[in-house]
């Protein structure tokens, strides 16, 4: 998907709803759905996206409306995508420390 935005360090809720092509209210509605979408609100209480927050509604995006996924189903893919992430990084750390290991052999 081709979202054609500029490059800065934050975006409003109408250009992230522009790129996407869904309303702003879906965006506000997966915010209190998905706990990693949490964009910064300025004083105002006005929503700016970084470039994480863009990628996990990308994620979001592509598990609820092009795989079809339930707002449930998409919550129990997204979570259990989070544990291998943490399990593929303490396997890394393990093999770290067996490398130092050997090399004091």
């Amino acid at each position: 998907m081709d979202l054609n935005l500029p490059e800065k360090l934050y975006y409003n809720i109408g250009e992230i709803s522009k790129a996407f092509n869904i309303k702003p209210s879906l965006l506000r509605f997966w915010e209190k759905e998905f706990e990693i979408l949490a964009p910064k609100k300025n004083f105002k209480g006005t929503r700016k996206y970084s470039s994480v927050d863009i990628k996990n509604i990308k994620l979001i995006y592509d598990l609820v409306k092009v795989k079809g996924f339930k707002i449930e189903g998409a919550k129990k893919k997204l979570q259990s995508s989070k544990n291998v992430i943490q399990v593929v990084k303490k396997l890394e750390k393990i093999k770290e420390k067996l490398i130092n290991i050997e090399k004091e052999l």
